[in-house]
């Protein structure tokens, strides 16, 4: 399984479109903070995109997609100069019987939609950590065809309320989720932190080696060499575009499988087998180093939680795909 996969096997995602808008002439709106992530397609016009800390504001056009992970306040609007009003009242107040939102009838024209994702599991962390906080794919940028292609299913989707909207519109967020992590991973210009490093020929390589055999018992010279680099060259780069050292990075892995397997009533010496320790003890004391509680306390705290069974071939927990509702946003 890949690094990308691997990761959200161990997460619930809860995924919805939020709000469809169709504005015509100056306009400005600004959303407070929100849990997780979010992303917006460009159906149709352009508008800006722009945040309170002073950095350049973000044009985007049609068939522009972006995603945020930080959950920071935000402002979209036609002109980045203009002062902002409480985008959650103006949707709020413009939204039609058919739950699209529309204002204004001359000039520019606007039409987007959003969505957003909530994620629950012992990967939410670690996934959030590690992705950059703005991805921005342009509609002609280097793997974003198949993001082409899902912009016409989301215009029809989000045009009208049709039968079973609830489930296509979970199940067309995600895809466009990982749509975008595509098409960000294929860009010329890397992200930063673990998604770049994803697609860096070498520590891309090696990041998948240590998903799929995160149980073995690596060093960090076995890594380099299958990855054919030098040890200290390897370690320097690893760390640089992840963000920590090797072994690190794979400990913290192993504890987050360990921590979904926990909560599935596997026994702790199948869990400490299954992610690569001899003995139970040396399991949880690398578990208690990690999470700061045994492995018995972080089951009994999680064990009102609903999981997804285990997938016997897997053994790790499948994705599951919940629509959620959520306030209008954008």
């Amino acid at each position: 399984m890949d690094p990308l996969s691997g990761i959200f096997s161990l997460l619930t995602v809860q995924s919805a479109l939020t709000a469809r808008i169709e504005l015509r002439g100056p306009w400005a709106l600004r959303f407070p903070e929100y849990r997780h992530v979010k992303f917006t397609g460009v159906l149709e016009g352009q508008f800006w995109l722009w945040f309170d800390d002073g950095s350049p504001p973000l044009k985007l056009e049609t068939g522009d997609f972006y995603l945020m992970t930080r959950g920071l306040p935000y402002c979209v609007g036609s002109d980045p100069t203009l002062t902002p009003e409480d985008g959650r009242a103006f949707l709020a107040r413009h939204a039609g019987p058919d739950g699209i939102v529309r204002s204004g009838d001359s000039g520019q024209t606007a039409i987007a939609t959003g969505g957003r994702f909530t994620f629950e599991g012992d990967g939410s962390d670690l996934l959030l950590n590690l992705l950059p906080p703005l991805v921005h794919v342009q509609a002609g940028a280097p793997g974003a065809a198949p993001l082409r292609a899902v912009l016409e299913l989301l215009r029809l989707e989000s045009a009208a309320a049709l039968p079973g909207a609830s489930v296509v519109s979970a199940s067309l967020a995600s895809l466009i989720l990982m749509q975008i992590l595509r098409a960000q991973l294929a860009t010329a210009v890397p992200a930063a932190g673990w998604l770049g490093a994803l697609a860096d020929p070498r520590i891309g390589k090696a990041l998948s080696l240590m998903h799929a055999q995160f149980a073995r018992c690596w060093k960090v010279e076995e890594l380099a060499s299958e990855v054919a680099m030098s040890r200290t060259a390897f370690a320097e780069r690893f760390r640089r575009l992840v963000g920590v050292p090797p072994l690190a990075y794979l400990i913290d892995w192993r504890m987050s499988v360990a921590g979904a397997a926990l909560k599935t009533g596997a026994s702790l010496s199948q869990v400490a087998e299954h992610v690569g320790y001899g003995s139970e003890a040396a399991f949880s004391a690398a578990f208690k180093r990690a999470t700061g509680q045994s492995p018995g306390q972080y089951r009994s705290r999680r064990a009102g939680q609903q999981v997804p069974s285990v997938d016997p071939e897997r053994r790790i927990l499948p994705l599951a795909l919940n629509a959620g509702a959520d306030c209008p946003d954008l």
